[in-house]
């Protein structure tokens, strides 16, 4: 896997780029607008310039969707605004060069898991006709489970896949803390194994585009969404031994979502953690 974190876009989008580098990212993940706030506003062009010189420095770069929008609700004005806030995301990436936005699929809240799923093929298929001649793809993320949120099991996920107009401009992101969560048992390789299999029979494994590298403070089938240090988790770092060596992912990109300090010190250590298990 090419290894690497979510950075920051606070002082401008290209500052992301500097605090990678500095890290020693080989990839980055990044939010093409506040993560907590509806709507944004383009990025000035002066930025999108120096972000786009600086791309070639990176394996790969790409997008995650900000945390308000929920596909999966019922007519209500958190809904209109999803879709909206969406819609214009995919624009901001697009003007970027990001090749695809990583998006939790949804929540019910209440409604049940098949009228949930319901709720966000249709948004999808609004969003994705709204930006039909967008070259960026939709990588929907795997979840814990939490609440109601959908995306716990994959069979989700494939009805999701399933449903779309659109199924090319889709892709998939597979969170390692949120696997565990849901039940998937990934600490041994016969574990692994097998969930990728079944993401190989449901969807295809192809359609991975991105791993989200996190441990998790919680344990197998808790459902609770907290990600850990690499090794210092349930899965562990003899857990993360056979991911980050599974030679079908070698040019996958592999992103950190853990905390971090202003000076980056623990992703230094996570991405040294998770180099120092890969075999040479």
């Amino acid at each position: 896997m090419k290894f690497g974190a979510h950075m920051s876009v606070s002082g401008g989008v290209q500052k992301a780029l500097e605090r990678g580098a500095a890290a020693g990212c080989d990839v980055i993940q990044i939010f093409v607008k506040n993560n907590m706030q509806w709507f944004g506003r383009p990025h000035p062009p002066s930025d999108v310039a120096a972000f786009k010189r600086g791309k070639s420095s990176f394996a790969s770069i790409f997008g995650h969707a900000g945390y308000l929008i929920n596909l999966g609700a019922g007519a209500s004005e958190n809904r209109a605004k999803s879709i909206k806030s969406f819609i214009e995301e995919i624009n901001y990436a697009g003007a970027l060069g990001l090749p695809f936005l990583v998006l939790h699929p949804g929540a019910h809240l209440g409604a049940g898991a098949e009228a949930g799923l319901r709720q966000i093929v249709a948004g999808l298929d609004e969003v994705l006709g709204a930006t039909r001649k967008s070259k960026v793809r939709i990588a929907l993320e795997n979840t814990a489970g939490q609440g109601s949120c959908l995306g716990n099991k994959m069979e989700h996920l494939a009805a999701i896949y399933d449903a779309v107009a659109a199924p090319g401009r889709l892709g998939l992101c597979i969170d390692t803390a949120h696997l565990l969560a849901a039940g998937h048992d990934i600490r041994t390789g016969a574990g692994w194994d097998k969930t990728i299999r079944q993401i190989d029979r449901l969807i295809g494994r192809k359609q991975i585009l991105a791993f989200h590298l996190n441990d998790s403070k919680t344990g197998l089938g808790s459902r609770v969404d907290r990600h850990e240090d690499i090794g210092k988790g349930r899965i562990g770092l003899e857990g993360f031994r056979h991911i980050v060596n599974d030679a079908r992912f070698e040019d996958t990109p592999g992103c950190l979502e853990t905390h971090k300090s202003e000076d980056l010190h623990e992703d230094v250590a996570n991405l040294a953690a998770l180099r120092s298990l890969v075999r040479r």
